[in-house]
């Protein structure tokens, strides 16, 4: 049976406050109580502004409530009671002062309702201002104020913190954007400012914020995050309600350039992906109101296409996960869809878009069973049970289709619903955001879905949830490892849920690639142990609207050792690491654990090798191939030699012994890479 959150009414009230016109004015309200509040007709009054994450414009009148926690417990303020009819509203809840507000929580349409509820952690002596606005209703309503009691012991915990520098005004992404492999915050501030907040390795933040030229955009709707000028630092994508804007990073990542595209179109879910496998990243935006659009990289810029994947005439498309689904060797797609169209001819459902290898792709859901008529605005994906294949799990955000629905990859291209038996088959909760992350790091992935919780899975397509709700928006919640100790963190408007962690082992594996795009988004990551096996794909932009970490994390549970880490990159080059220990932060560049003789690029070979002095290059015969630029890494990834005349000997006498990865561009941007011994 399911364990739920009870709320206790130790004594009940209901009081009638009409003097409630602004922030100033707000009326106090006890614990425990109901309160009516009237209709937004009467007096003037002035609406909350400061939105804290709410889409759809501002209203015009407000409603301000005030609550004094006298101890520290968890509260809920809900609308959503029998007497309200379904009544429209909104709901925000801030602390601070009227002069200057900070961002709690918000909630609209709670559990598939027009009802508002937001749950947070009250602090002792702090006063809390619960906001409604009548941007879509002026009717009153009842709203409760009452303590929220634990249903039982919480299987995992996270201590909440403010971090100073992150808002969350508008959607977040966790991703390394300075080069030192550490996760760090990104909150868009305004059109024309971004702030990064710096993880350090002692554990400290520090935020920088950067004038941006103006986007015109601002990531209302989706971030997403990923280099696709291969510099090292990585440049990010807005969408909005009216486009997409990329911010693209200098050469030594302090500053952005803006890249405001023209098209004018309700963006949902945006990624960076190398679509056409060309080395290059480029980008995808699901368009909520006509085919898909996508930005291809010629190397210099990102250029509009519509259609072609992922095509339906009045959109619904919601999110893009991208995933090597039948394990050929080369990235897929499914498509989470918004509309409820049934399993009819010219029905909204959704796609799962297979990569024909030659930059085209094909939807086969419905032959492959994943033609799903749910209404949904996401889908967590990844190996659930550990055998190899994506699975996942069908995020439902409208309770008219029933319940979320687990899908199990069969292998052979087709996958099964599993969802009987699941738990997801009485969750009666509902999201538009889902995700597939170990938590617990006991070696299955888990699910941030619906219900400001995680459904922890067993690895048999078993998922529990954990007895309490945790205090989180529904909404803004991207996922990296933010305090480096290996158990990934949940960032939350202004705070950050840090993992407390259990004994359980973890790796974190992160790449760079060469011949590949420099992340190694679309890199297949796989871990080998006494469990069998256990893989990720890399991507930017899982979820409905959040940017998760770039990052590949594993958990081990108890296991002392890891037999193999292996990394197939888009590029077909596979590395191998042996016996490799846990808990730790791992780096991998590509190519960097290949024999010199294995690493054939196919375009040119370099002589001597190993060199003393210089290296000669040698084009291969009948290659109609442009070489125009070099750099050499060393196995840490650095950049230790670059040139731009590659017609002559490239000099190497100053290198240190070793080994390095000699990586040379052509005119059109790819890369080419070769392995080669300094003596």
């Amino acid at each position: 049976m399911k364990k739920i959150t009870l709320i206790i009414v130790l004594f009940f009230s209901i009081s009638v406050a009409v003097a409630q016109s602004s922030c100033a004015t707000a009326v106090a309200v006890a614990l425990n109580s109901t309160t009516t509040a009237p209709t937004f007709t009467g007096e003037f009054s002035t609406a909350p502004t400061l939105l804290c994450g709410l889409t759809g414009g501002a209203g015009n009148r407000g409603k301000w409530y005030k609550y004094t926690a006298t101890a520290n417990i968890t509260i809920t303020v809900s609308t959503y009671l029998p007497q309200n009819n379904n009544s429209d509203n909104r709901l925000i809840v801030y602390s601070g002062d009227c002069s200057a507000l900070v961002c709690v929580d918000s909630n609209d349409d709670y559990n598939d309702s027009y009802s508002s509820q937001v749950t947070f952690a009250a602090t002792t002596g702090t006063t809390y201002i619960f906001a409604f606005d009548n941007r879509y209703s002026n009717a009153g309503f009842d709203f409760t104020v009452m303590e929220a009691v634990p249903a039982g012991p919480d299987r995992l915990s996270f201590t909440t913190q403010a971090v100073a520098g992150v808002t969350g005004g508008y959607n977040n992404c966790i991703v390394d954007m300075n080069g030192d492999y550490l996760d760090d915050i990104v909150s868009a501030i305004s059109a024309t400012q971004l702030a990064i907040t710096y993880q350090h390795v002692s554990g400290v933040f520090t935020t920088t914020t950067y004038t941006v030229p103006n986007t015109t955009v601002l990531p209302s709707w989706s971030i997403a995050a990923g280099d696709y000028d291969n510099n090292g630092f990585n440049d990010l994508v807005y969408g909005s309600g009216s486009g997409v804007a990329f911010l693209k990073a200098n050469s030594d990542g302090t500053g952005y350039a803006t890249d405001r595209k023209t098209q004018n179109y309700l963006v949902q879910r945006t990624n960076f992906v190398d679509i056409n496998n060309d080395g290059k990243l480029d980008a995808f935006a699901c368009d909520d109101n006509a085919p898909n659009r996508y930005y291809m990289n010629d190397g210099i810029n990102l250029n509009h296409i519509q259609g072609g994947i992922g095509d339906f005439p009045s959109g619904g498309n919601y999110a893009s996960n991208w995933f090597d689904f039948d394990n050929d060797g080369d990235v897929d797609m499914y498509l989470a869809k918004c509309g409820q169209g049934g399993s009819g001819v010219g029905g909204n459902i959704d796609m799962l878009l297979k990569n024909n290898g030659d930059g085209t792709y094909t939807n086969i859901a419905a032959a492959a069973n994943m033609a799903n008529p749910e209404q949904t605005w996401s889908g967590a994906c990844g190996d659930f049970n550990n055998d190899g294949w994506i699975d996942v799990v069908v995020g439902v955000n409208s309770g008219s289709n029933g319940y979320s629905n687990v899908k199990r990859n069969n292998g052979d291209g087709t996958f099964t619903s599993v969802t009987t038996g699941s738990g997801y088959d009485t969750e009666t909760n509902l999201g538009r955001e889902y995700v597939a992350q170990d938590f617990d790091n006991d070696g299955f992935l888990d699910v941030l879905g619906s219900g400001y919780n995680i459904m922890f899975g067993d690895g048999n397509f078993h998922f529990t949830p954990n007895p309490n709700m945790y205090i989180m928006s529904a909404y803004d919640r991207p996922v990296g490892d933010l305090n480096n100790d290996g158990f990934l963190d949940i960032q939350n408007g202004n705070n950050v849920m840090f993992n407390n962690g259990n004994a359980n082992k973890w790796l974190n594996v992160n790449l760079q690639g060469v011949d590949s795009n420099r992340n190694g988004i679309g890199a297949r990551v796989e871990i080998h142990g006494t469990w069998g096996q256990q893989i990720r794909y890399v991507q930017s932009g899982t979820g409905f609207q959040n940017m998760s970490t770039l990052m590949a994390h594993f958990g081990i549970g108890a296991a002392t050792t890891i037999d193999e880490v292996i990394i197939k990159w888009p590029s077909g080059i596979i590395d191998t690491l042996n016996n490799v220990s846990p808990n730790q932060n791992l780096l991998v560049v590509e190519g960097s654990t290949l024999a010199i003789n294995s690493f054939n690029n196919g375009v040119f070979s370099i002589y001597p090798n190993p060199a003393k002095n210089v290296v000669n290059i040698l084009l291969q015969d009948n290659l109609n191939v442009m070489l125009k630029s070099a750099l050499v890494y060393d196995l840490t990834g650095k950049i230790v030699l670059s040139t731009n005349d590659v017609s002559q000997p490239i000099n190497v006498e100053k290198l240190a012994t070793g080994t390095y990865i000699l990586s040379i561009s052509d005119t059109t941007g790819r890369s080419y890479p070769q392995k080669f011994i300094k003596e």
